[in-house]
């Protein structure tokens, strides 16, 4: 009889893996223990992909995956993770993976009911610990353990409560509920790990194993429940720009150098501390047919040759540390092609904050130097809704505002500030020189609600406009392309050459203003002497460079 079990277990895997995917790279920058390589993301989503891949092989032939044996899905389950992981983190949770497996298989014919998961669950952390030889708290094994606990107390506490667990839409209702109580605890225990771990606290970080796995608990609990958004709701955790490089790079030992080893009568245990003599982040784990090894070593023949006479060496994988970290200081710093969507305040301004979106990085300096998180929108200013939610949570302030700095990034901020952990508000800038305006009126020390509410009345005294060479021929004649184009707010005012064009701008924004601003963008083809002169004599100007694309110049008049 077909098993509903197994093919829920398929789509939560699925699942899974996306939410984990989704923040990969965010993972990989949190990485700064045991060693800083910066691959957690890469290894855990790699175990997992390997879990999804070995049920989809079980299909090939034809077979409904709820028609398959939960004892065959089980050992494929265990032996693809097993053979999937690579580094610390994916190969602790191939061990999780396995727990989790061999307890199901345990009791065949029994409905995964929320004791069968209580039980898997505290298994898989016993697995977790033990692959490791120096458990270390506040890292994943911590929140492994702690979501066991609390799914546990849940089980304990509402036992009579469940309802007829034969019943699917009972069954999964009652997961989902188990689920969304793993994510909770996992998030607070994920928190609470750099008061455990000293190094998380000394680098900025938490850790990036036991945020992996809230993500992958939030992928479980989006499929369970229904709610695609579930992943997309769990607080991010963004990696300073700076880490401190005496405790991020890995200067002992290059290569992290993942294998298998596949024979009869292998023992885990055997192994451990010949690895240890040639390297460190040794783990070795397994069963005695199949051993999945991790050590990082400057030897990598060596450590594969220990295991030459017990069996056959297969699936290398050799991975230069030293351009692993490179890569990461390179993306973080912002150097190259790597630069990061999010740069965080350099230091809280007080108990509220602003994160405002920008397009380039002269502007992103002007926000920089009044405090902002800074969102790079990229030249058309559009950044996901994660980009905004992980702008608001590294930035250091308790509370924040958050400027969209563009009419079409408003709804995107509005479902940010939804999301976040923290108390924030969207004031709505639709442009990146009002939003200059707006951050002024900023109270550091006031309220996330008080600040909105005075840098909304702060727009009201702001206009906007600014000029630009045109993207395309008129289709009423009024100017070709490359002509530069004037506007006030939305509405196009003046066309034809720089100018006259920015002449026009200038005077009816300055009419009844006190200062105006504006800010210069690549490319703008008059020079900064020649601006001043174009700009009436009344009100003051302010003339900053900001290297905008697309924008000549971009004005603020209050």
């Amino acid at each position: 009889m077909p098993d509903p079990s197994l093919s829920r277990f398929r789509r939560i895997v699925e699942a899974a893996c996306e939410a984990l995917e989704a923040r990969r790279e965010e993972i990989n920058d949190l990485n700064v223990f045991p060693v800083a390589d910066g691959d957690t993301g890469d290894n855990m989503a790699r175990t997992l992909r390997s879990v999804l891949d070995a049920l989809d092989e079980m299909t090939a032939d034809g077979r409904a995956i709820d028609e398959i044996g939960r004892d065959e899905i089980v050992h494929a389950v265990s032996r693809a993770a097993l053979l999937g992981a690579r580094g610390n983190s994916g190969v602790i949770l191939s061990q999780i993976v396995r727990g989790l497996a061999e307890e199901l298989s345990s009791r065949p014919g029994q409905r995964i009911d929320p004791a069968l998961m209580a039980s898997a669950l505290g298994r898989a952390a016993d697995a977790a610990y033990e692959s490791v030889p120096d458990p270390r708290e506040g890292t994943m094994l911590t929140v492994i353990r702690e979501i066991a606990h609390r799914v546990s107390s849940l089980v304990a506490h509402a036992e009579s409560e469940f309802g007829d667990m034969n019943d699917d839409a009972v069954q999964e209702r009652v997961l989902a509920e188990l689920a969304a109580g793993a994510v909770s605890v996992g998030e607070e225990s994920v928190a609470r790990g750099p008061d455990l771990l000293p190094l998380l606290k000394e680098s900025g970080v938490v850790d990036s194993g036991g945020y992996g796995l809230v993500v992958i608990m939030s992928g479980f609990l989006g499929a369970l429940s229904g709610d695609s958004e579930a992943p997309s709701r769990v607080r991010h955790h963004v990696a300073p720009r700076e880490i401190h490089e005496s405790h991020h790079s890995s200067n002992l030992y290059r290569w992290c150098t993942n294998f298998a080893v596949t024979g009869n009568d292998l023992n885990p245990k055997r192994f451990q501390s010949e690895l240890e003599r040639i390297g460190d982040s040794v783990l070795v784990v397994g069963d005695d047919e199949t051993l999945r090894v991790h050590v990082h070593t400057n030897d990598p023949e060596a450590a594969m040759s220990i295991f030459e006479e017990f069996g056959s060496i297969v699936d290398t994988e050799l991975e230069d540390m030293h351009e692993m970290t490179a890569a990461r200081s390179e993306r973080l710093s912002g150097d190259g092609d790597g630069a990061p969507v999010v740069a965080a305040a350099e230091r809280p301004r007080g108990n509220c904050g602003a994160v405002a979106v920008v397009s380039a990085d002269g502007i992103a300096g002007l926000y920089r130097e009044l405090g902002a998180t800074i969102v790079d929108g990229g030249v058309t200013l559009n950044p996901s809704t994660e980009e905004l939610i992980a702008a608001i949570e590294s930035a250091p302030e308790p509370e924040v505002v958050l400027l969209p700095n563009s009419g079409n990034v408003i709804l995107a901020a509005e479902r940010a500030v939804e999301l976040a952990s923290k108390p924030a508000a969207v004031v709505p800038t639709t442009s990146q020189q009002a939003g200059l305006s707006a951050i002024v009126a900023l109270d550091p020390s006031g309220t996330t609600e008080r600040n909105a509410k005075a840098m909304r009345a702060a727009l009201t005294m702001v206009r906007a406009g600014g000029v630009a060479p045109a993207a395309r021929d008129d289709a009423d004649g009024r100017f070709r392309k490359g002509d530069a184009v004037g506007f006030i707010e939305e509405d196009l005012i003046a066309w034809g050459e720089p100018e006259p064009t920015l002449r026009s701008v200038f005077t009816r924004l300055g009419a009844e203003a006190e200062l105006m601003t504006c800010i210069t963008g690549a490319g703008a083809p008059l020079s900064g002497s020649k601006v001043r002169e174009l700009a009436p004599s009344e009100p003051e100007l302010e003339l900053l460079d900001g290297g905008q694309p697309n924008w000549w110049w971009l004005i603020a008049a209050e």
